[in-house]
């Protein structure tokens, strides 16, 4: 099998509209992704929970994209970038047919998403053979860039930086000897909570599952109590981190709750209660926002009425990297693939440039742990 441009096996299998148009009659078409499009009519999706438990995560970077698009569009107000959004509430299920609508829309050059690593997991093998540029501003699942998906980047570390480094602290800033790791049965979840057991090793006392939307989880409240630990940690996301805190300190336990990124949002705090939420520890591979420098805590605000939230940054710069594309005319799906592939750049997080598999170089990444201190979310320390 001869190589394409990408570097790797050309691929056989057709995008889904390349394949309608076979079965229809068509005697040929184009190959999925060489198609340039006008570059007053190039859009960019925003895949991710935008309704549902989680859409705070979702709009946290949607508000993002829109800001740098916004920004963009001032300069050219007669050929304007357009931002598209593809509502997965977070549900894997849902992203096949997302991730088809995507492919059917020629217009759109890029994917800033999927946001969640499970439906990322369900939607990536669809956007890759459409040739469909993605770089996700929040799915930290190592597994992601293993797969050989050419498409694929993100801009912030996976959990095999984020893991290990919460394993860090819990052993050396919280002095934790009795963990019990908790995860909500998903891709993220359980990837991240396997690498904290990792490096804990026997100071993992217990390791359950809790899948989500348990309306009951007193049995899981038990075990807490009956193996007596000094931290908890938890990897899954923040509805049901705020609803199991809540239970848990309910019943009078007051070991220490430490939790992934998924976590890290208001919205945590509001379900497990401020009295409940108080020092609870989370960890991000993701700049804080407050730290961001430039205009961009100002221009948000002035934008959306709020400050920046968790991903706000990493969407932006996302979002920047396509239109630095759009701009440079790679106006084809693969012209757009090789443009982000080859990126190098500042952003507002970090210096934003791709090893082949999509992540960021590693002197890129930084993970931040984070306190509840009041009702907000405060940057304690970057993890060494």
């Amino acid at each position: 099998m001869a190589a394409d441009r990408f570097g790797g096996i050309r691929r056989t299998v057709l995008a889904p509209v390349a394949l309608l148009s076979v079965l229809s009659g068509c005697v040929s078409t184009p190959v999925a992704g060489t198609a340039a499009v006008d570059a007053c009519s190039a859009r960019i999706a925003v895949f991710g929970p935008l309704s549902g438990e989680s859409a705070n995560l979702g709009r946290n970077i949607g508000e993002g994209v829109r800001l740098a698009v916004d920004q963009y569009n001032r300069d050219r107000p007669d050929c304007p970038v357009r931002v598209v959004d593809f509502d997965s509430q977070g549900d894997p299920k849902r992203a096949p047919a997302l991730a088809q609508q995507v492919v059917a829309d020629q217009r759109i050059l890029g994917v800033v998403g999927p946001a969640f690593s499970g439906e990322s997991e369900a939607a990536n093998p669809l956007l890759d053979q459409g040739s469909v540029a993605t770089i996700s501003a929040s799915a930290t699942a190592a597994s992601l860039s293993e797969r050989g998906w050419a498409t694929f980047h993100r801009v912030l570390g996976s959990d095999d930086t984020q893991g290990p480094a919460a394993g860090r602290y819990i052993d050396t800033v919280l002095a934790g000897r009795k963990v019990f790791v908790i995860d909500d049965a998903g891709a993220y979840g359980q990837g991240l909570a396997s690498k904290v057991i990792e490096v804990l090793g026997d100071r993992v006392v217990q390791s359950i599952t809790m899948p989500p939307g348990r309306a009951d989880i007193g049995d899981i409240v038990t075990q807490i109590q009956a193996a007596a630990p000094d931290t908890i940690f938890y990897g899954g996301y923040y509805g049901e981190a705020g609803r199991l805190l809540r239970q848990a300190r309910a019943a009078g336990v007051t070991a220490t709750f430490v939790a992934g990124d998924g976590v890290k949002d208001d919205g945590f705090v509001a379900e497990a209660g401020l009295t409940a939420a108080q020092d609870a520890v989370i960890t991000c591979p993701c700049r804080p926002p407050e730290t961001v420098g430039g205009s961009f805590t100002r221009d948000y605000h002035d934008m959306f009425g709020r400050p920046p939230g968790t991903f706000s940054a990493e969407g932006y710069d996302a979002a920047t990297v396509f239109l630095r594309g759009i701009e440079a005319d790679r106006l084809s799906r693969r012209a757009m693939v090789r443009f982000v592939s080859s990126y190098e750049g500042p952003g507002l997080t970090t210096t934003v440039r791709f090893t082949p598999s999509g992540e960021l170089v590693d002197s890129s990444v930084t993970v931040w742990s984070y306190q509840v201190r009041g009702r907000a979310l405060v940057a304690d320390r970057p993890i060494p």
